[in-house]
């Protein structure tokens, strides 16, 4: 248990305090207390490793079986002893350009939170302390432990939406270009890119939801004065969503501009090659007729026919090309 318990304190009247090393004895000690409640943070459990914490902290099972499983969409249940909360964490790699999403599932009961989280990408401990450090929000017991987690999850993502924004204009610069860049690997980056804000929007759209109920009355467990603290996360998160709602028509867009683009570059290839091909047919036209051999040809016999048949096939092509050319064929 200790390799997944990262950690786990008493917080009593907003600051943390000392108390027995045992989880269970702990959240024994804070609900004798009254004003005490016990946060433990564990990162990927196995079944086994939490059996006890859903024994002593009454979970029911079909939550645990959603934190266990990590493959959940973010969502708000409210069962009989608890409340439970499922977050989608968004993490930006600068060096790879690329969003991937972790998991964090969040139990709220009677004087206890529990946080489970799945993956490396977001981890908690700068919101306990930033909590630690602001016993003013502390004191309001797991509820502020729900809401300071999903403010950092989703001021997060109006960061990651940032950083996108940032890619995705670059990204607009190599398409408009004057040589429009390697045309199979821009198509490609932009397929690549709708990808990530899908995933995007997997994690941060189906969370206005839960965040709505949060914000009014009547949820379980939750102070009654933390409405207008939800409401506030859930206008950021409302941000999010249309920078992320921006993003995938920017996207669909500039797909769309590219693909135009292509058709427009392919039909200037086009009228290229039948442009060339016309002044081909010229002198092959002119070279064929006098190779059929025919006795009945009186300029064959002519001192000047060859210079005056090269020189006609030259004037042809030559007005072929200036014409194509006035044209924009060339």
């Amino acid at each position: 248990m200790r390799a997944v318990i990262v950690d786990s304190a008493i917080y009593r009247n907003g600051r943390r305090t000392e108390g027995p090393t045992d989880y269970s004895e702990a959240l024994d000690k804070a609900r004798a207390e009254g004003d005490s409640f016990l946060w433990l943070g564990m990162h990927e459990p196995t079944e086994e490793e939490f059996s006890l914490v859903t024994s002593e902290f009454g979970l029911h099972p079909l939550a645990v079986e959603d934190a266990l499983s990590a493959h959940q969409r973010p969502k708000l249940e409210v069962y009989d002893d608890s409340l439970f909360v499922v977050l989608k964490p968004v993490v930006y790699e600068a060096e790879s350009d690329t969003v991937t999403t972790e998991e964090l599932m969040i139990f709220v009961g009677d004087s206890f939170v529990v946080t489970v989280r799945h993956g490396e990408g977001a981890p908690l401990a700068a919101v306990r302390k930033r909590l630690e450090h602001d016993p003013k929000v502390l004191v309001h017991g797991p509820t502020a432990v729900l809401y300071a987690v999903s403010d950092a999850v989703v001021d997060h993502y109006i960061d990651v939406a940032a950083e996108l924004q940032t890619d995705l204009e670059e990204l607009e610069a190599e398409v408009f270009a004057p040589n429009g860049g390697d045309a199979k690997n821009t198509a490609s980056r932009i397929y690549t890119f709708k990808r990530q804000v899908l995933e995007f929007r997997r994690a941060s759209g189906p969370l206005a939801a839960p965040m709505d109920r949060l914000s009014g009355a009547g949820v379980p467990f939750v102070h009654e004065r933390a409405q207008p603290f939800f409401r506030d996360v859930s206008d950021h998160l409302t941000r999010a969503n249309e920078q992320v709602d921006g993003l995938d028509r920017l996207l669909s867009d500039i797909l769309s501009a590219h693909l135009a683009q292509m058709g427009v570059r392919q039909n200037d290839d086009m009228r290229k090659i039948s442009a060339w091909a016309a002044m081909a047919a010229v002198p092959t036209m002119v070279a064929g007729i006098y190779g059929m051999n025919f006795d009945h040809m009186p300029e064959l016999t002519w001192t000047w026919s060859y210079p005056a048949v090269i020189l006609l096939m030259a004037t042809i092509v030559f007005g072929l090309y200036r014409q194509f050319k006035r044209r924009g064929w060339l």
